[in-house]
């Protein structure tokens, strides 16, 4: 009787050792590839190659060289970035949220067919639309009035590509959440005399904040990061966002300038890494309740 405690209490001490093991290498793997990108930064000689985790006479030259380039302007690409972002991400919360109480609190015709359609639409990767999505805007482009807004090389033309890929799973996301809302709210305001609208943005707005954080951050992370539409559609050098700038850094006659590059990952990824670190509570909570009813 007295051996199964000991192999019992054996037994969690080295699943908490295996565990505790597990968890070191993991963050190693994660954090090893930042180090990395940090000692590529301050490293003079702009050699991957013979990169080592400590270089030899260290110093911030790259990152002077990135701020005062005068023919890649860096800052103008992270203004570009954080405004296609911001805008993509405040449009995409305000249709997200109609669209998803329209199909949470509604019963019309068509309501599991559309929502159905959304989810296949969205299982197809952005890769197989980029053509379709480049002739769909040089097109707008064309059209009088509204071409030099949405035609090809504008910002806001890239802001309607990333509105339509960012919908689909959002509203799913968003409908989950709001499913987990008791009606009776509705039904108590609907009593009173509340219109449908005073119920959306005077009751359930409110309660819908924890979603709206988490789609917002997860919008703003998407569309700041993504290349492939960016360098499709935007082609001069001040339109560009920093994800795209960055990369002219390690292409054709720069190939050799990973050390400017490098320092430009850093400063750009500043802003995730602040979003992330305030609101990552939030993010885990929201994901978390939006995934209990769908």
């Amino acid at each position: 009787m007295s051996k199964k405690p000991r192999s019992r209490k054996t037994m969690d001490i080295i699943g908490t050792i295996l565990r505790v093991l597990l968890a070191i290498v993991l963050v190693a793997f994660s954090i090893f590839p930042v180090l990395w990108i940090v000692s590529a930064s301050i490293n003079p000689v702009n050699d991957l190659a013979n990169q080592q985790l400590i270089p030899p006479n260290a110093n911030f030259n790259n990152f002077t060289k990135l701020v005062n380039n005068p023919i890649f302007p860096f800052f103008t690409w992270m203004k570009n970035s954080i405004f296609i972002s911001v805008v993509s991400t405040l449009l995409t919360l305000t249709l997200t949220t109609l669209a998803a109480y329209a199909f949470s609190r509604f019963r019309f015709k068509g309501r599991q067919g559309m929502l159905k359609t959304i989810l296949l639409v969205q299982s197809f990767p952005n890769l197989l639309a980029v053509v379709a999505l480049y002739t769909i805007i040089k097109q707008m482009g064309d059209l009088p009035g509204v071409g030099k807004f949405l035609g090809l090389n504008t910002h806001w033309g890239l802001i309607l590509v990333y509105l339509g890929g960012a919908m689909g799973m959002n509203i799913w996301l968003m409908k989950g959440y709001m499913d987990t809302i008791p009606r009776d709210i509705d039904e108590s305001a609907k009593v009173d005399g509340a219109t449908d609208w005073q119920i959306f943005s005077r009751l359930l707005l409110p309660l819908l904040r924890p979603i709206l954080v988490v789609i917002g951050i997860l919008s703003f992370i998407g569309t700041y990061g993504e290349f492939l539409l960016a360098r499709t559609l935007l082609t001069t050098g001040e339109k560009q966002t920093v994800m795209v700038g960055l990369q002219i850094f390690t292409a054709g006659q720069y190939t050799k300038n990973w050390g400017v590059f490098a320092a430009g990952a850093l400063i750009a990824a500043l802003p995730i890494m602040i979003i992330y670190l305030f609101l990552q509570d939030q993010i885990v909570g929201g994901l978390t309740a939006g995934s209990v009813k769908g």
